[in-house]
């Protein structure tokens, strides 16, 4: 079973960039999809990006595209969140997520993945 750990969240102002890291470990997840998803207080957790197991093949949600950019690099086990003019509406627990199945496809449905980490806080403030 592979076990997934999030890093570099933090707190920063509104406008800034933040890149969030995911490594994998006890399996090699090169076959695996994978998602980032968040939770802010108080509501539901929510897609914000996935990504295929090649990277050939990516998938955002309307409120991050064209400023989170999803990336991963399977010599290192690792998934990566890029993500540029972060909005203080940003603000949440950021969790990776894996499908420990062989899959060509992104998914942004949550019920897909078997696999979580614990979660690494972002905080943007205004």
């Amino acid at each position: 079973q592979v076990q997934l750990v999030e890093s570099g969240g933090g707190l920063l102002q509104a406008g800034g960039s933040l890149r969030l890291s995911c490594a994998a470990s006890g399996r090699t997840f090169s076959g695996y999809a994978m998602g980032w998803f968040r939770q802010a207080p108080g509501k539901e957790r929510e897609f914000v990006a996935a990504i295929n197991w090649r990277g050939s093949s990516r998938s955002y949600s309307d409120s991050v595209k064209g400023r989170f950019t999803i990336s991963r690099d399977n010599a290192k086990n690792t998934v990566y969140l890029q993500m540029n003019s972060l909005k203080p509406e940003d603000t949440a627990v950021y969790y990776c997520a894996a499908k420990s199945r062989p899959s060509f496809y992104v998914y942004s449905d949550e019920n897909e993945y078997d696999v979580w980490g614990q979660g690494t806080q972002v905080t943007v403030s205004s």
